[in-house]
């Protein structure tokens, strides 16, 4: 009978830890300075500031303020396009909902968390107040753009300057790159060489740049060249049937396969 009764103690015990174990699972989540990593999906820029401390979310549906301040505890405004500075890397937006009013201004330049002293690209100011108030709170802080996810991926040259490529325009095979988008960065093969270098992301801009590449020397024919060169050329980007398509104000540049 202590037999039965120890081992029905025991299996007790597995299902227990089993059950705990799922659960633990299921909440885990991501999280940076920035918050959740579900919010650099859903919201292309992210925030914080400190003394009170406040943050801002802006996405393509909503843009999320939330803070220590009383009365302005949660703020949500619709979306709106930025108004653009015409000589410096500045965006402001204005956004106004049934209670409150909001001047949001990111600029281009390093920005040091007052706490914890982590260095960030953009500087974020903001001035809100709700309607019943005379004058505005202004807070400021530091932010980051997060680069759109679906870039994160291995992706092979399928079309140049809007024609086809094959595998005899390069030295052994087509072209392809890497993405790392939580690094900002790409690695890939350029028809002839390794390359590798840097991306800069905004809202509907994308950038390759401090490309580098390996010495080997091409065949003649090779079009790395004008690989390369279309890749530094690229503005901006479109993501659709597994293809990614760069181009610039010109026109497209190039056309890549989804192959991971």
């Amino acid at each position: 009978m202590k037999k039965i009764f120890s081992l029905l103690l025991l299996l007790s015990l597995i299902v227990s830890c089993k059950s705990t174990a799922g659960k633990t699972s299921d909440t885990k989540q991501i999280t940076s300075e920035y918050g959740k990593q579900e919010d650099e999906m859903k919201y292309f820029f992210i925030g914080t500031g400190n003394e009170p401390f406040w943050g801002i979310k802006i996405g393509n549906e909503e843009i999320v303020f939330t803070s220590l301040i009383p009365g302005k505890e949660k703020l949500i405004f619709p979306a709106t396009e930025a108004i653009k500075a015409m000589d410096a890397n500045v965006k402001m937006y204005k956004v106004s909902n049934e209670t409150s009013t909001a001047t949001i201004t990111i600029q281009q330049l390093e920005c040091q968390n007052s706490m914890s002293g982590a260095i960030s690209p953009y500087k974020v100011s903001i001035e809100i107040k709700n309607n019943s108030e005379l004058q505005s709170k202004k807070v400021e802080g530091c932010g980051k753009y997060n680069t759109d996810y679906r870039l994160h991926d291995i992706w092979v040259l399928e079309e140049m300057n809007s024609f086809k490529v094959f595998a005899t325009d390069f030295q052994r095979e087509l072209p392809r790159i890497e993405i790392n988008a939580s690094e900002n960065s790409f690695m890939g093969y350029g028809g002839c060489n390794s390359i590798s270098g840097s991306i800069f992301y905004e809202k509907d801009l994308l950038r390759f740049s401090k490309v580098i590449s390996t010495l080997m020397a091409c065949a003649p024919g090779n079009k790395e060249g004008d690989f390369t060169k279309a890749l530094q050329n690229t503005t901006t980007y479109s993501i659709e049937n597994n293809r990614l398509t760069l181009s610039n104000p010109s026109g497209k540049l190039l056309v890549f396969r989804k192959v991971d």
